[in-house]
C-alpha cells in the first residue's frame, strides 16, 4: 500500500482554510499534519477543528519538520517564490496557489528552485483545469471536435458581497490582471496550445477610487493574440450583483464549446412575485469547491505515483508575463508585444 502523504499547509485565509479543510477531510491518501499562519489564534482554532498534530507561526520551522512530505502554499502572493524555494530546499514536494509570484524576477527564482530539485513534485494551482466542465472542453479540443481554436472568450466576475475584503487585499494583489486574469490567461494558453504574443489591456475606475490610487481598474478587459494566431478576450470585475459568475466560450473552425451560466448553483428556477430567476454560487469558494479538491488530489496522486503534474512552474511564469503585459498596456493605452526576455 502506498503511504499517506503528510502535508503542512501555510496560510489560513479564505482559500487557505478551504485547502486545509479539503486536505483534512476530502483528499484520499493525504493527511493534514501541520498548519502555519502568522495569526497564532487562527492556527490554534483550525488545529483544534481538524485535529492537526503540529502548529506553526514560522514557515521555515514547519518546513524543517521531518514528518512532512509536502507543503501547500496559500500565503500572500509576494511570499510564494521564497516559500517555494524554502520548502523544496527542505526536501518537500510543493503545491502553490496562483500566481507564482508578483514579479517576473521572483517567478524566475521559483523556476530555479524547481529545477534544482527534479526529484520533487511541484504543482501550481490553476484550479479551473480541474473543473469537470473545463476538463471535458479540453478533451474535446484535443480530440479535434471543434477544429482549430480561433477564439477563447472568458468572463470572471466576483460578487459585490465580498467587496470589503477585496478592497483590503487590493494593494497587495499585484493588480486585477495578475490577481484575477491569470486564470483566464491560463485557459487561453491551455485551450489554444499557444503562448500569448500580443495584448491590449483596457479598463477604468467606475466606482472604487482606491483602484485609481493603485493605478489599476475596478473593471478590466484585455484582447490578446497567441503565437499561432488564435485570439482571446477576457473581462473581469468584482461587483457582480448575483454572485460568482464565470463564463467561457471556445470558438473553433468546426464548432463551439460554451461553459456558460456556471454561476447557477443548480438547475432550479425560482418563479415568484419578483419574476423568474436562478440562484448563483455566492462566492468563488463554492463555485470551484470540487476543482480545489481535484487539484490537490492530483498533487497527492503525483507524489504517490512518482510522476509530474501537467501544470508546471513555467506555466506560472508565462501567465504572469502576459498579465504584466496587460497591465502595462492598460497603463499606456497601447497594444504591446509579450517578450520572453527577462
Amino acid at each position: 500500500m502506498k503511504k499517506v502523504v503528510k502535508i503542512g499547509s501555510v496560510g489560513l485565509g479564505r482559500l487557505g482554510y478551504e485547502h486545509a479543510k479539503n486536505i483534512a477531510t476530502s483528499i484520499p491518501g493525504a493527511q493534514l499534519t501541520a498548519i502555519c499562519d502568522i495569526d497564532a489564534q487562527r492556527v490554534k482554532d483550525v488545529a483544534a477543528e481538524f485535529d492537526v498534530a503540529y502548529t506553526y507561526t514560522n514557515f521555515e520551522e514547519m518546513c524543517a519538520n521531518p514528518e512532512l512530505d509536502a507543503i501547500v502554499i496559500v500565503s500572500p502572493s509576494m511570499f510564494h517564490a521564497d516559500q517555494i524555494k524554502i520548502a523544496l530546499d527542505a526536501g518537500k514536494h510543493v503545491f502553490c496557489d496562483k500566481p507564482l509570484d508578483t514579479t517576473i524576477a521572483k517567478c524566475k527564482v521559483a523556476e530555479k528552485a524547481v529545477e534544482a530539485h527534479p526529484d520533487r513534485v511541484f504543482m501550481l494551482g490553476f484550479m479551473r483545469r480541474f473543473d469537470e466542465s473545463y476538463a471535458e472542453a479540453k478533451r474535446r479540443i484535443a480530440a479535434g471536435e471543434i477544429g482549430k481554436v480561433v477564439l477563447v472568450r472568458s468572463y470572471t466576475q466576483d460578487p459585490r458581497t465580498t467587496i470589503e475584503g477585496t478592497l483590503k487585499f487590493a494593494p497587495h494583489s499585484g493588480g486585477q490582471f495578475l490577481d484575477m486574469c491569470v486564470h483566464d490567461l491560463d485557459l487561453i494558453r491551455w485551450f489554444t496550445g499557444s503562448e500569448v504574443k500580443k495584448v491590449w489591456g483596457l479598463g477604468g475606475v467606475f466606482e472604487f477610487d482606491l483602484y485609481r490610487e493603485l493605478n489599476d481598474a475596478d473593471n478590466a478587459a484585455a484582447t490578446v493574440q497567441c503565437d499561432n494566431g488564435a485570439m482571446g478576450f477576457m473581462f473581469t470585475n468584482r461587483t457582480h450583483g448575483a454572485g460568482c459568475n464565470v463564463e467561457t466560450e471556445i470558438i473553433g473552425t468546426k464548432g463551439t464549446l460554451r461553459i456558460a451560466n456556471v454561476g447557477s448553483r443548480n438547475l432550479l428556477q425560482i418563479i415568484d412575485g419578483a419574476g423568474a430567476r436562478s440562484e448563483y454560487y455566492p462566492d468563488f469558494l463554492s463555485r470551484w469547491h470540487q476543482a480545489y479538491i481535484n487539484e490537490i488530489a492530483e498533487f497527492v496522486a503525483c507524489i504517490r505515483d512518482g510522476r509530474k503534474p501537467e501544470v508546471t512552474v513555467y506555466d506560472g511564469t508565462a501567465v504572469s508575463r502576459a498579465a504584466y503585459a496587460c497591465k502595462e498596456s492598460f497603463e499606456s493605452g497601447e497594444m504591446l508585444s509579450v517578450s520572453s526576455d527577462d
